[in-house]
């Protein structure tokens, strides 16, 4: 177990390297930081924390770095989320407010979060199978065409035409669409098919079979856009960190372009929590150099998916754990709202 005043020094050797980008020494750290200890004293501490594995030489001569493991224990028990400013949370605010549609959100979402935190932004879009229907509309395009637009708690809009086997008339088009909000409107996802099952029994026989083409449709809606996306912004801002990659960006740049690595990566996009993965935390080698800072963000109590960043290891955890924290809430409020 660390000393209190060792894992000072630790907080130290961190916010200077993340600040400078160059090794620390222990003259430094006693010139920029209150530790009330001599250098000696503080090159003793730093020869523990050495040899303990949080911090290491890259080369003779040189000061020290943090480590990974040395990254973690800046986050886990040193480093204060560093909270937003009100300018700061009033732009994001204005920023998000102008947002139409929940692919507006989510586009004016990543090019935020690149642009506070300087790091590759990334935004999962809320899943159906963890979203509520707020409305379902039924739109006459032709005599027996129609138009199926299914609408969610979190602003997801989407649309279906439907060819039915015979024209439907308005009454009956209407009064399918009022029965049909009345079982699913407020309810998830996943009960729908169980609430609608037998609500073609509730039509005249014949309106059923057009009933079931209608909500066969629904039901394949709801199967189809069960796959999870995301969108990824701000890449360019790696070629900012090229010296934090110890060859190349681009097995990182590799990395990202795979969704499925990236969603395994984030977790269970129901969990509220924030996480950070530092390192060699991430089971892809392509993204070993690297941390990844997510949260949930949601309409309501529980989260429907998640946003983070990905960045190096060299990263400033507490300010970007403060803009991504910020932002998923402001994003959960403009949700709720739509």
């Amino acid at each position: 177990m660390l000393s209190e005043r060792r894992l000072e020094v630790l907080r130290a050797i961190v916010q200077d390297y993340v600040g400078t980008e160059e090794p620390v020494g222990s003259k430094a750290l006693t010139q920029r930081h209150d530790l009330r200890v001599s250098p000696a004293t503080v090159r003793n501490d730093m020869a523990v924390l050495e040899d303990e594995g949080y911090i290491a030489q890259p080369h003779t001569s040189a000061g020290r770095v943090p480590t990974d493991k040395g990254y973690r224990l800046f986050v886990d028990k040193l480093a204060d989320v560093k909270p937003l400013s009100v300018p700061e949370r009033r732009a994001i605010q204005n920023f998000l407010d102008g947002a139409v549609d929940l692919d507006d959100v989510v586009g004016r979402t990543v090019r935020l979060l690149a642009q506070l935190t300087r790091q590759v932004a990334v935004v999962q879009y809320p899943s159906l199978s963890r979203s509520t229907v707020r409305h379902v509309e039924l739109l006459s395009l032709a005599p027996a065409r129609v138009m199926l637009v299914l609408i969610t708690d979190t602003g997801r809009v989407e649309q279906r035409v439907v060819d039915c086997p015979a024209p439907f008339g308005d009454t009956s088009l209407a009064e399918l669409r009022a029965r049909l909000n009345a079982r699913v409107a407020g309810q998830r996802f996943t009960e729908v098919p169980r609430l609608v099952l037998d609500l073609p029994e509730s039509f005249d026989t014949d309106d059923r079979g057009l009933v079931q083409t209608v909500l066969s449709t629904l039901l394949e809606t709801l199967v189809e856009e069960t796959e999870e996306r995301l969108m990824i912004g701000g890449t360019a801002n790696l070629t900012r960190f090229g010296h934090d990659f110890p060859l190349t960006i681009r097995p990182v740049l590799e990395a990202l372009e795979e969704q499925v690595v990236m969603l395994r990566l984030m977790g269970e996009a129901n969990d509220p929590e924030m996480t950070v993965s530092i390192g060699r935390e991430n089971a892809h080698e392509g993204l070993t150099s690297t941390s990844i800072v997510t949260v949930g963000y949601g309409s309501g109590d529980e989260a429907v998916a998640k946003l983070g960043v990905v960045g190096p290891t060299r990263m400033d955890y507490p300010g970007t754990m403060g803009a991504v924290r910020a932002v998923a809430r402001y994003v959960g409020q403009i949700l709720a709202e739509k």
